[in-house]
């Protein structure tokens, strides 16, 4: 299947516009990472303490944040998380330590901030754990079961797993606790000691400073090693001066990605799985040069007479449909991955949706002019043109 047939599109003449198009795209992205927001390295590259946060209701993020400034928590990162009917929030703290101490001290301090109006003696029932609900059942002994603490234990397990598993971790009534199978009398017992807040500390994750910075270590020198097979590889297979455009090309894919982060932070960060995106577009956007490097070197053994620029030009225009059609149906996948996979997705699936439509384009406006351009230098230096000679049947 062909969408483009005896096209003859001169992508070579209109070089100067697509080194306008990467040069803005670069340079903001640059400004960005430099001055304005910096690298938007996510809680595993640069520590800290993630927080989730479930409210009763729709939250307040200007409530949430007052109240962290009123706690002595400065600048914490606060946005909403997964869908807007979930009412949950994300809250980022630029906490550093993750000795024993401090462990809970992200959790403890968040409950803190957002508890009002706590009833005196009173415990927490939304954000108590399964052990001090199980303390207080064998301390009040509502069943007068005196010293059958495996009673106990399971009477708060099930009230516990039924708040958590069943109604989201948010309770609006301790009568909510009655279907759990747990015994009525255990439940209207709490009402006596528990009180509910609006909110759960769903969940937190720590990240020490040191691991942030191995993260980011190994993260560079993943992509430095790939970009450097690709090197060698092509290299070897080619020429080396394709190695060189394919890894210039790749360069600049992932400067283009890396700064629309930038640009769009702190909406979106670069985590972990940003950079498994990252490395699987270094290899899409050099499968896509390959394919225009192979169709060059086929018609350079064909075309011995015609000017490099219009081999690469007949070269480009050839590959066209295959380039739209694996391109489109990639992106057409990673773009209702981003729509639709969900708050943990996002920042994965944008990487893939701005990297295939980036890679695709460099792959015909970046990687092949830069073979004409080498061209051109050596014939003005007056050395003898490269005819990239074949080395391999391609394939």
């Amino acid at each position: 299947m062909e969408f483009f047939k005896d096209v003859n599109f001169d992508f070579l003449g209109k070089k100067w516009y697509f080194i306008a198009f990467s040069l803005i795209f670069s340079v903001a992205g640059v400004l960005s990472m430099l001055f304005w927001h910096g690298i938007p390295w996510g809680v595993e590259f640069r520590g800290g303490t993630l927080v989730y946060v479930k409210f009763s209701h729709t939250p307040d993020l200007g409530a949430v944040r007052a109240a962290m400034d009123h706690a002595g928590l400065k600048d914490p990162k606060i946005q909403t998380y997964g869908s807007a009917d979930n009412n949950e929030v994300l809250i980022d703290l630029a906490q550093k330590e993750t000795n024993e101490q401090t462990l809970d001290q992200g959790k403890r301090t968040i409950i803190n901030a957002l508890e009002k109006d706590i009833p005196a003696g009173k415990q927490d029932l939304n954000n108590a754990s399964l052990l001090s609900v199980k303390n207080y059942l064998i301390d009040k002994d509502p069943l007068h079961v005196s010293g059958d603490d495996k009673k106990y234990a399971a009477e708060a397990q099930a009230m516990v797993d039924y708040r958590d598993k069943t109604l989201g971790g948010v309770l609006k009534s301790i009568d909510d606790l009655k279907p759990s199978g747990a015994s009525a009398a255990a439940v209207d017992s709490l009402k006596d000691s528990f009180f509910l807040s609006d909110f759960r500390v769903r969940d937190v994750q720590i990240v020490g400073p040191q691991v942030g910075a191995e993260l980011q270590k190994s993260a560079a020198l993943a992509t430095m090693y790939s970009l450097a097979g690709m090197l060698v590889y092509l290299g070897f297979r080619f020429e080396w001066i394709y190695g060189v455009a394919a890894v210039v090309t790749v360069f600049h894919d992932t400067l283009i990605t890396v700064g629309a982060f930038s640009l769009l932070a702190p909406r979106y960060e670069i985590s972990l799985t940003v950079i498994a995106a990252i490395l699987t577009l270094i290899g899409y956007s050099n499968n896509d040069t390959i394919v225009v490097f192979d169709r060059i070197r086929e018609n350079i053994k064909l075309m011995r007479r015609e000017k490099l620029s219009e081999i690469v030009n007949r070269s480009i225009n050839q590959t066209l449909s295959r380039t739209i059609l694996t391109a489109g149906l990639t992106f057409l996948t990673v773009l209702a991955l981003f729509l639709f996979g969900g708050e943990v997705l996002h920042g994965f699936s944008l990487a893939l949706v701005i990297g295939i439509l980036i890679g695709t384009y460099s792959s015909i406006a970046i990687a092949a002019p830069i073979l004409v351009a080498y061209q051109d230098w050596r014939i003005e230096k007056g050395k003898r043109p490269v005819a990239m000679p074949v080395k391999g049947k391609a394939r």
